[in-house]
């Protein structure tokens, strides 16, 4: 399939009830542990993290995929830069 060739896994973090700024970190050591291009949903329901953790992408050389907020429920997507 044309544009396939990129296989990018998929994985989620559990950082809900957690205060900043451990969101943050343990974004940080999740991401350590992946490769360029993978994907990286973290599920948290601190307010602050909506800046947060799009900052540290920012810092950090991340795309921020998405950010959704439903019902107390925080879900931040990133994909893993290469830096």
């Amino acid at each position: 399939m044309a544009g396939m060739s990129e296989s990018r896994a998929r994985f989620t973090l559990d950082a809900k009830g957690l205060l900043c700024p451990l969101p943050v970190i343990r974004t940080q050591d999740r991401v350590k542990g992946l490769a360029p291009g993978d994907e990286l949903t973290v599920l948290c329901t601190d307010p602050g993290a909506l800046h947060d953790i799009p900052a540290w992408c920012r810092v950090h050389g991340h795309e921020l995929v998405a950010t959704e907020e439903a019902d107390g429920e925080i879900q931040i997507c990133l994909r893993v830069g290469a830096g």
